[in-house]
């Protein structure tokens, strides 16, 4: 989790616009992922991607709603954890944030599953 806030902060430090944005969306997602594997360990990667995409997904929608932007007026955490407007291209980048989770969270089971029966 603090890798991906880093990169995150990284991310949006060097870069701007689209990069910084849809970047920082997909790191969004990897970081609820990261969330999701603190609380059950041993959860499989598809079932933590996916729990992190529809939580991410959820956000965005909510943001159709009013509540968001108004709380986000109120405090700078919920603007960063909620956002304030909906923007349908992030559906996609969330996405990408949860294949690249899926992706990272399969390697390192495999690997520890390889070193923990002595298969290196």
């Amino acid at each position: 989790m603090v890798v991906t806030a880093g990169a995150g902060l990284g991310l949006r430090a060097v870069a701007t616009g689209g990069v910084a944005k849809y970047g920082g969306d997909a790191l969004y997602t990897v970081l609820i992922q990261a969330l999701v594997v603190l609380i059950v360990p041993r959860v499989r990667p598809v079932t933590a991607a996916g729990s992190a995409l529809v939580v991410s997904w959820v956000v965005e929608f909510l943001q159709l709603s009013e509540v968001p932007a108004e709380l986000s007026e109120r405090s700078s955490v919920a603007r960063l954890v909620l956002g304030s407007t909906f923007n349908p291209p992030d559906l996609f980048w969330y996405g990408v944030g949860a294949a690249a989770g899926w992706l990272v969270h399969t390697a390192l089971n495999s690997l520890l599953s390889r070193r923990h029966t002595g298969r290196d």
